[in-house]
């Protein structure tokens, strides 16, 4: 038992850790921790719509057997396109000043 609060303790230790260290500070990182998992329970939402569809409407065969798995692949595609962390409105590294006339 306390092998395992000693993890628990270690794993939100060095999440801490690694969210501070990312650009933008900790407030920026958790705000994208929870845009991600708000994401991740609609498409689980989805997901499970989905696959009871098919299991309804095709309950053996071809479908009923690659359906499930697809459709959780195609999700995590859309995961991985939606849940990137979006443009920072600043450049990371400032541009110098034009000149003028040359």
């Amino acid at each position: 038992m306390r092998g395992f609060a000693f993890g628990l303790i270690l794993i939100a230790g060095l999440s801490l850790t690694i969210l501070s260290l990312r650009p933008g500070g900790i407030r920026r990182q958790l705000r994208f921790v929870a845009r991600r998992f708000r994401i991740m329970l609609v498409l689980g939402g989805v997901f499970l719509a989905g696959s009871s569809i098919i299991r309804l409407t095709f309950p053996e065969g071809a479908m009923a057997d690659f359906g499930p798995p697809a459709l959780a692949i195609v999700l995590g595609g859309v995961f991985l396109v939606l849940g990137q962390d979006p443009a920072s409105a600043k450049p990371a590294v400032p541009t110098p000043p034009e000149r003028g006339g040359e």
